[in-house]
């Protein structure tokens, strides 16, 4: 076999991902051996975590970026405007396309809209599957992505329609999952798609995923599920009081001190300080108030669901979906709104660093913007809650890497076997010939 062909043996399976957020998905599948070669995100705020994280951070997750793509917030349309030809030449070079289109128009979590122009975009993301031609499709998003949508132009469902789109193509498998089940404190449930090419294989790959399971939780020696207190009570006021906020005058964050469980531990892994710690700043009357919810909700045993409709006309609350995490279970799916969980024993709402150790990012991971935003730039903006809630769990991207590895590993073992067979024979034809000369 030629010297190109024995490379592309050995090589790493090669992602591109698209919507990528903050780049969780992208640091998951990293962690479990694949190369990223660049991403397509929007938002200042999330491309600037993915940059720090992912490009000039960490030297063993980061993208072999190629230098025609600048290193900027652009949108799949324009990449796919301006750099036609740059993407057409990397057709049959990129072995995963990754990526989930925004969730807001489908998530049972807000309104969901059938008209919300971010549910077109999953036509870009068919584009892009037609010009690279990767050999899988990976997708993510929320439930409500399953869902019917009843419009002027009849019933819509977005994944039938991306389903029926791939399946030209690919064999296409679909799954719930619930996340939990991945060692990720939380009790979060996702719409999963793989579309691969049937040269690569033919099985089902979440079979592969679920059999891989329980070694790769073995391999962090954690146990599922993981409970909210297994995984943030490392980060609790009591145990290492509070400081001024490194990076927001006027604030306080968490002192912290050490990791006391074995997720806290995985999580911990490589970091030299945290960040994101930075506290809310609750005025003692809602400081008082969340002290009495919490006390309330604990002794009803009402704890990671709403509070009761009495609890909020007791407290004159307008809001629904306020909720006391349980320490001994997984937290509720963790949302962009900081104030939907209050903390299991301390009267406030959660940090940032606390959402991403109960999405299992890990602490060495820091998050650039701001911190949260309102009113109609909530439509606009990504910043650090939001970029965390939604976000694919780093620990779910790494499992899924895991599958895929194990599925071009096992391709290109076969295809080295058929090479050397190959080369056999024709070193046994050689030899004839060289013998009947």
């Amino acid at each position: 076999m030629s010297s190109r062909t024995d490379v592309s043996l050995t090589k790493k399976p090669v992602f591109v991902d698209v919507f990528a957020g903050c780049g969780a998905l992208s640091l998951g599948l990293m962690q479990a051996g694949l190369q990223g070669k660049f991403a397509i995100e929007r938002d200042k705020f999330a491309f600037a975590t993915l940059q720090a994280n992912l490009l000039s951070g960490a030297p063993q997750f980061k993208f072999d970026w190629p230098r025609w793509l600048p290193q900027e917030p652009t949108s799949i349309a324009s990449v796919l405007r301006n750099h036609h030809d740059k993407l057409a030449a990397l057709e049959g070079e990129v072995d995963v396309l990754v990526g989930g289109p925004p969730c807001q128009g489908f998530s049972s979590a807000g309104r969901r809209k059938h008209d919300d122009p971010r549910n077109k975009l999953f036509s870009s993301y068919l584009r892009l599957v037609d010009i690279l031609r990767p050999k899988v499709v990976l997708i993510e998003n929320v439930r409500g992505f399953t869902l019917d949508f009843t419009s002027t132009a009849g019933v819509k469902n977005y994944s039938r329609r991306l389903r029926d789109k791939l399946s030209a193509r690919y064999n296409v498998f679909e799954e719930l999952l619930d996340l939990s089940q991945f060692g990720v404190p939380q009790l979060r449930t996702r719409y999963f798609l793989i579309a691969i090419d049937a040269a690569l294989s033919a099985a089902n790959p979440f079979d592969l995923l679920n059999e891989q399971l329980p070694s790769f939780l073995r391999s962090l020696r954690l146990t599922a599920p993981v409970t909210s207190w297994a995984a943030i009570s490392d980060l609790e006021i009591s145990r290492g009081g509070k400081q001024a906020s490194r990076d927001t005058p006027g604030f306080d964050e968490i002192r912290y001190t050490n990791p006391r469980t074995q997720f806290q531990k995985v999580m911990n892994a490589g970091a030299t300080q945290l960040t994101d710690v930075r506290l809310a700043r609750h005025s003692a009357e809602i400081t008082e108030r969340f002290r009495e919810i919490i006390e309330i909700s604990h002794a009803e045993g009402r704890l990671n669901t709403s509070i009761s409709k009495e609890l909020r006309a007791q407290f004159g609350l307008r809001k629904m979906a306020l909720r006391v995490l349980d320490p001994d279970r997984p937290s509720p799916t963790v949302t962009s709104l900081p104030d939907d969980l209050l903390h299991y024993s301390e009267p406030r709402a959660l940090t940032v660093r606390e959402n991403a150790r109960l999405q299992s990012f890990p602490d060495w991971f820091s998050f650039k913007g701001k911190y949260t935003t309102g009113g109609h730039l909530r439509k606009k903006e990504v910043p650090r809650f939001t970029q965390v809630a939604n976000a694919v769990p780093p620990l779910v991207a790494r499992a899924f890497g895991g599958m895929l590895a194990t599925l071009f590993s096992t391709r290109r073992s076969s295809l080295r076997g058929i090479g050397l067979r190959r080369g056999s024979e024709r070193r046994q034809q050689r030899v004839k010939i060289l013998a009947e000369a």
